[in-house]
């Protein structure tokens, strides 16, 4: 078992969801995070004041999946979230080493 961790932006969570359905995957969990790589933040200018804002809004999107499905899942999570633009995000895949559903205490591919 593998989990996919996406790091993407906001506006494309709808597309990379709907893409990601499109081949199967049922659940995922996503959260709304703040980070900077590249992109540095920003200035914005509030009620005159000009301030910086190092942390942008990004949203998490954790995704665990069999083996056989990884290529496929961050291949369609590439497609959908590319804007061509930087700041678009990454995508980490790490192992997953146990599962246990804890309403019926089932574990690993069951519990997926």
């Amino acid at each position: 078992m593998k989990r996919v961790e996406a790091i993407i932006k906001p506006f494309k969570l709808e597309d990379v969801k709907d893409a990601l359905a499109e081949i199967g995957i049922e659940g995922m969990t996503v959260s709304e995070v703040k980070g900077y790589g590249r992109q540095k933040g920003h200035s914005e200018l509030y009620r005159g004041a000009e301030y910086v804002v190092d942390f942008l809004p990004k949203i998490k999107m954790d995704i665990v999946v069999n083996d056989d499905m990884v290529d496929n899942v961050t291949s369609t999570v590439v497609e959908a979230a590319r804007t061509g633009k930087i700041g678009d995000g990454k995508i980490f895949v790490s192992d997953i080493e146990q599962i246990i559903r804890i309403r019926t205490g089932e574990t690993d591919n069951e519990a997926v």
